[in-house]
């Protein structure tokens, strides 16, 4: 009889809510764990964790750049390759990034498979300056 492994990712809760039973920090599981690990990579700085000054992405550099297509087309490149480079657990499908001129913003649209599910997850960002 052949069992089949499930693989379960868990990281913290990122709102640091106590899980009532234990009285501890809550995880989160699956999906929502591999989602905010996907946005902290994105959203993270090069050199801005320590001993680990190769790990993050340059999307806030892209922020002070023109919103143009052509700005928007660097920044999805920038992305994929984020994605493709940090984090094993996806499967990338497909990466929209929508310059907003008006806002002088970013809209990005992330879908990807976490493992082997078969459902898609799917991750909406909107990228602005903040300075």
């Amino acid at each position: 009889m052949a069992t089949t492994l499930q693989k379960i990712y868990s990281d913290l809760d990122l709102t640091f809510a106590m899980n009532p039973i234990t009285k501890d920090v809550s995880l989160s599981y699956d999906d929502t764990a591999v989602i905010r690990s996907v946005r902290n990579l994105l959203l993270t700085n090069f050199y801005e964790r320590p001993f680990q000054p190769d790990l993050g992405s340059n999307v806030n550099g892209y922020l002070f750049e023109p919103t143009t297509v052509i700005t928007a087309s660097a920044l999805e490149t920038e992305i994929k390759n984020t994605i493709l480079n940090y984090e094993p657990r996806v499967n990338l499908i497909d990466v929209n990034v929508l310059s907003l001129d008006d806002q002088n913003a970013f809209f990005v649209e992330l879908q990807f498979f976490v493992g082997n599910n078969t459902l898609p997850s799917s991750i909406n960002l909107l990228l602005e300056r903040s300075r």
